[in-house]
């Protein structure tokens, strides 16, 4: 079976990092180091750490190595930031206090506020002109040429798994980048969508897409998204129409990862476990090495903390889905329909329910990456097999034979 590729075939799977694009080396070493060719986690957790995660630590299979885990906010949270603007306060720090000299990021294309354009941050103002969320692939490695070419010294790299695990096998790998201090922030993520598939994508979810601005798939089983009228709308996800159901919508990339937590960062802030309130802003934080507890430290005073919350349990949660989403992957269907699986009104009453009586907190956490990994499992299975065994850590497969589910 060929594997369908999303950018130059000769790359296979592509998830856009931007490293390839990049004339300072030869293409050949970029592709070298994609994660793509070489795996995810696995020899490269085991270099960062000196071990592989325990496969008897249910927690550490899911959320990766860490020092520490806990949920946060900023004091004064910072308007515009997509939570409370934790991820921001970081690089701002991380540059004020002269620990880089730059920060690999990126800003809103200015055609779309979903859009992205890779950037090398190196004033204060242009961190700040960085938050916010861009659901879609972003060549967010691109600017590692200008921070060559600037002959910087220090950088921050803020990026998702595929940026992370690509990054630090380049920087071992080739002398380029191996005498720069290269700090992480790593952002949870999962189901991009290439640029020429987002509105078609929006279109189906919005009664307004022209005026939509911020888009999240949230705890409380919606997907949240504000309108620059300042509206809120909510979509439960099982009010989607069945098209956006189909894998293929999906680049490859994002079909085919498995670190939905970027468990190589130095440290890791996302919303997954937080429990969801109205007006909440808090932000789940994993510190995984040394360096992200130096990130840590120059902005605790700026944070305030809590414990995680929710109970662990979610596998009866899992297990209702698990046939569909083998089915899903299997079958490749010749159309899918543009009708809504249920109506919008059953679909407010369902996300209500699982809402109360569904996981929470860091029980929402285990169930989201559970069912992720299961999805990207059973994707590359019947998608692209060829690539099963490279591509899918051993703790995944443990994860899987848990839920008695076949390999």
């Amino acid at each position: 079976m060929k594997t369908e590729t999303n950018g130059n075939p000769e790359k296979g799977i592509c998830s856009s990092c931007g490293l390839c694009s990049i004339q300072e080396w030869p293409m050949h070493e970029s592709v070298r180091s994609c994660v793509f060719k070489n795996g995810w986690l696995g020899k490269r957790e085991k270099k960062l750490f000196e071990r592989e995660r325990k496969l008897d630590n249910p927690e550490e299979m899911r959320f990766g190595i860490t020092l520490e885990r806990f949920l946060a906010q900023l004091k004064k949270p910072l308007n515009g930031a997509q939570w409370s603007g934790i991820i921001t306060a970081i690089a701002r720090a991380a540059f004020e206090s002269g620990l880089v000299e730059g920060v690999v990021t990126l800003h809103r294309n200015d055609k779309s506020t979903f859009f992205s354009d890779p950037v090398l941050a190196m004033t204060a103002e242009e961190i700040d002109a960085s938050k916010g969320n861009k659901p879609v692939l972003s060549p967010v490695l691109r600017s590692l040429q200008e921070a060559v070419r600037k002959k910087l010294k220090s950088i921050l790299v803020i990026g998702a798994a595929c940026h992370i695990h690509t990054l630090r096998d380049f920087q071992e790998r080739f002398p380029y980048l191996q005498q720069m201090d290269i700090y992480t922030v790593g952002i949870p993520c999962v189901d991009n969508v290439h640029r020429n598939r987002f509105n078609w994508i929006l279109e189906r979810m919005s009664k307004s897409p022209a005026t939509a601005c911020h888009m999240e798939f949230m705890p409380d089983f919606r997907i949240h998204i504000r309108h620059t009228t300042g509206a809120l709308e909510k979509i439960p996800f099982f009010s989607l129409p069945e098209e956006l159901s189909n894998p293929d919508i999906f680049p490859q990339a994002c079909m085919a990862c498995f670190d939905y937590l970027n468990c190589l960062a130095d440290i890791t802030v996302g919303y997954l476990a937080a429990p969801f309130r109205r007006d909440g802003k808090k932000q789940w934080v994993l510190v995984r090495t040394a360096k992200g507890s130096r990130l840590l430290d120059l902005v605790e005073d700026q944070l305030e903390r809590y414990p995680e919350e929710g109970e662990w349990e979610c596998r009866d949660a899992v297990l209702k889905n698990t046939d569909q989403i083998i089915a899903g992957m299997k079958e490749q269907k010749a159309a899918y329909s543009s009708k809504r699986k249920m109506p919008v009104w059953a679909g407010h009453m369902l996300a209500w329910v699982l809402g109360r009586k569904g996981p929470k907190g860091i029980g929402f956490a285990h169930y989201s990456v559970d069912f992720h990994l299961i999805r990207h499992y059973y994707y590359v299975k019947y998608r692209c097999p060829e690539q099963l065994t490279l591509l899918v850590p051993r703790h995944v497969r443990s994860i899987i034979q848990e839920y008695g589910l076949p390999l």
